[in-house]
């Protein structure tokens, strides 16, 4: 099974569109972007954090799986790509955060870039 992982702050806070006036309508937004499009996944898992969680209520949507961060998001996602590679899922975790990458990598994921996410949702 291939699971795509988003880093939902880091994906909206890539663009200046003015995210940080509005963080929960900026993750409404993105949720919405990936159902729209057809990423080849088969399980899409977003992550939110802090004040974006107001934007998209956890659990189930489709195939997107929204998870809200206890705390730190990158720990989070960490935590999911752990878990779900254990059990022999393939995991691309989209970030543009270089020391979340590496942590990602030694969890047993790959990872790219938010540009990759957003050409293919826009």
């Amino acid at each position: 099974m291939r699971v795509l992982v988003v880093n939902g702050a880091n994906v909206v806070g890539s663009r200046p569109t003015g995210w940080w006036r509005d963080r929960a309508g900026a993750a409404e937004r993105l949720h919405q972007a990936i159902a729209a499009a057809d990423l080849g996944d088969d399980v899409v898992v977003l992550v939110l954090e802090g004040d974006a969680k107001r934007g998209q209520p956890e659990g189930e949507d489709g195939a997107i799986l929204t998870v809200h961060a206890p705390g730190s998001g990158d720990d989070t996602i960490v935590d999911v790509v752990r878990t779900r590679s254990a059990a022999g899922e393939d995991l691309v975790v989209v970030t543009a955060d270089r020391v979340l990458r590496e942590r990602v990598a030694a969890a047993g994921g790959s990872s790219g870039g938010p540009s990759w996410l957003l050409t293919r949702t826009s």
